[in-house]
């Protein structure tokens, strides 16, 4: 595809960025579907969020939905390349694998803190594309890492099934950033503090994890 290509204002100099008119559509429809949704979100408001004309848009994209499906995989392979990638290196221990994965998600989700409630309305609305690309994107690496805890839980050395280790990760790394302005209001913490609280799970969740992971499980 030819890349046209336009200017964009940024630099505190005044000088400006050059970038292709493609990017800035895709970085204007990441910002807006994220911030209202699908449904919310006109080609128009797109095209005046990038500094272009509707028929530009529609040269590159065709369709909003195309564009929202480009968008909303982009997304979805960020967020779980911080996990897949740490399930395959077998260098790693359990306790360092653990560690990676955190901060690559508080990273990415301070930079992107309203990507996981959009990636999960995505999931509630399209449940079978997005197991699809769970499958595509870590499917590998997640049997590999699975067989891993599968092993180590039949030789004793962790007691937590490999379900409930991955669920309380994602739940105690991700779920803050999403329930951000409940736990903000309910605990009267303000954006600093929020972020410093983040920066300090950093460090408590692996504890947490290696805790869990050893912990004695009553019989039911």
């Amino acid at each position: 595809m030819v890349k046209g290509k336009t200017k964009k204002a940024g630099s505190a100099g005044g000088g400006n960025e050059v970038a292709s008119a493609e990017e800035r559509i895709k970085e204007a429809a990441r910002k807006l579907f994220t911030q209202k949704g699908f449904a919310a979100t006109r080609t128009r408001d797109i095209a005046e969020e990038a500094g272009i004309n509707l028929a530009l848009l529609n040269y590159y994209f065709r369709s909003k939905q195309k564009l929202f499906d480009l968008i909303m995989m982009e997304n979805f392979r960020q967020f779980l390349g911080g996990m897949s990638a740490n399930f395959v290196d077998e260098q790693l221990t359990m306790e360092e694998r653990v560690g990676k994965i955190v901060n690559s998600y508080v990273d990415f989700l301070t930079e992107f803190p309203d990507l996981p409630l959009f990636i999960l309305n995505e999931i509630k609305g399209n449940p079978s594309k997005i197991t699809a690309k769970v499958n595509e994107e870590v499917g590998p690496a997640r049997s590999q890492f699975f067989k891993q805890l599968m092993e180590a839980k039949k030789s004793g050395k962790i007691t937590l099934d490999p379900f409930h280790f991955v669920a309380n990760l994602v739940g105690l790394t991700v779920f803050p950033f999403v329930a951000r302005p409940l736990l903000q209001r309910v605990t009267n913490a303000n954006d600093e503090q929020f972020q410093a609280y983040m920066e300090e799970r950093r460090r408590l969740v692996p504890m947490w994890i290696k805790m869990m992971m050893t912990m004695e499980v009553p019989p039911v």
